[in-house]
């Protein structure tokens, strides 16, 4: 078993204490900015920042999918999102960059052993990074 991760970043216009709110609002931003991907979504407690928790299906590949319980904390610039059903935590770090943010969210998780582990190793990363790459580029839409 070993760590398995993927990392996406976009730059956007607006001010990093937007963009944290932004991405704070499990109840109407986030539904709008997750890609096809992701189903079932919904709010289970919360819905803005610290203590959220919300509810989905991540359907990475046509036969991969993972049910997420994900329980949200914010701490200044940096979202967590730890899954209640596995090792998977998404975090969201936003930064002041020129006249505006860069927002990186990173997602790692325990990958499994053996050949299992190394193919979830190698090709995992590449699916999700497309999967992060149109949730930021949604998400910059949404903050022009």
């Amino acid at each position: 078993m070993g760590q398995v991760s993927a990392s996406s970043s976009v730059t956007v216009t607006a001010a990093p204490e937007k963009v944290i709110e932004a991405l704070s609002d499990y109840e109407t931003l986030r539904p709008r900015i997750l890609p096809e991907q992701y189903r079932d979504y919904r709010v289970v407690s919360g819905g803005q920042g610290d203590g959220t928790v919300a509810e989905w299906t991540l359907q990475a590949t046509s036969k991969r999918s993972r049910n997420v319980s994900a329980t949200v904390s914010v701490a200044g610039n940096t979202i967590t999102e730890r899954d209640g059903n596995s090792s998977m935590v998404t975090k969201w770090t936003v930064v002041p960059s020129g006249a505006g943010a860069e927002v990186t969210t990173k997602t790692e998780w325990t990958g499994a052993g053996g050949i299992g582990g190394f193919f979830e190793k190698t090709f995992a990363p590449l699916g999700l990074k497309k999967i992060q790459a149109a949730t930021l580029a949604s998400l910059a839409k949404e903050l022009v």
